[in-house]
């Protein structure tokens, strides 16, 4: 029993270490499809959907969904992505420059750059596994990641910490980046976010089931 409980956990690990690696090669051949910067939104969007769906026990081939998803989500995910992008670099384009300025200003400034790139990190964690879990308008994705990084502080930084062990694991093992770094990151973050969501839904559902519950004693007893 336990030989055969050891072996299934062996094999749910390794092919779900496969499975991120196909991930990874996915990403980075489809963002280099999309010439980059047209790409990464994309391949990010389908990725999630792909780790969305995977988590949910679909065990549907990854190239021929991952595809498919890309090529059907490519303009709406670069409308959401490019927004993003543009803000990140703006923020390393400042950040630069106050932090090799001197004067108390510029280091407030920089400190300040500094802290909103954390938060920027941390609702873009959200957004693409929002995207594959929800629908809604584009601008609403980019709203209620903000939010939710906010309003869920614990999961925001959990997710920050993963993504930070993967930059370390990353610059210590380059060798990682074209086999595991992105799939891992982009597996990780989707599962946690995926398990986020569907324990604030049933908090919601509760609450609301609880509201309906006191109205209706309360209109009974009036």
């Amino acid at each position: 029993m336990l030989s055969g409980t050891f072996s299934a956990r062996a094999y749910s690990f390794f092919d779900t270490l496969v499975w991120v690696a196909g991930l990874n090669l996915m990403w980075i051949a489809f963002t280099v499809l999309g010439l980059g910067v047209f790409g990464a939104g994309p391949a990010t969007a389908a990725a999630q959907i792909a780790v969305r769906k995977r988590s949910g026990g679909d065990a549907a081939p990854l190239l021929r969904g991952f595809a498919s998803a890309y090529f059907r989500n490519f303009f709406r995910a670069n409308i959401l992505s490019l927004p993003v992008l543009a803000v990140a670099a703006a923020l390393v384009l400042n950040w630069n420059y106050f932090s090799r300025s001197g004067g108390l200003f510029a280091q407030f400034m920089a400190a300040a750059i500094f802290v909103a790139a954390i938060f920027l990190a941390g609702a873009a964690c959200y957004v693409f596994p929002m995207y594959a879990r929800y629908e809604l308008s584009l601008p609403q994705y980019l709203l209620m990641s903000s939010r939710f990084a906010v309003r869920h502080l614990a999961g925001t930084v959990i997710l920050l910490f993963v993504s930070a062990a993967v930059v370390y694991a990353s610059t210590a093992l380059p060798g990682l980046i074209p086999f595991f770094s992105i799939g891992a990151w982009l597996f990780l973050t989707g599962w946690l976010c995926d398990r986020f969501f569907a324990a604030n839904d049933d908090s919601v559902a509760a609450a609301a089931e609880s509201a309906g519950r006191s109205a209706f004693q309360g209109a009974s007893t009036a």
